[in-house]
C-alpha cells in the first residue's frame, strides 16, 4: 500500500524544486525534478504525493 505524504514547495531552482514535508515539520528538504511535478507549482504551493505522483492541492 502506498503512503500519502504532503509537501510544501519551499523554493524553485531551475529544473528542481525543494519540498518540505508538512506533516513532520523537519527542516530537511527533498530535491525533486520539476518534470515530476505539476507545471503550475509556485513557491508556497502544497502538494500531495500518493501512488508515485504529485498532485497540486493548494
Amino acid at each position: 500500500m502506498f503512503e500519502t505524504i504532503y509537501y510544501e514547495v519551499v523554493s524553485i531552482d531551475g529544473d528542481y524544486a525543494n519540498l518540505k514535508n508538512i506533516e513532520t515539520g523537519e527542516d530537511e528538504l527533498k530535491l525533486v525534478a520539476r518534470a515530476l511535478l505539476p507545471p503550475e507549482i509556485r513557491e508556497g504551493s502544497r502538494l500531495k504525493y500518493e501512488m508515485l505522483q504529485y498532485e497540486l492541492i493548494g
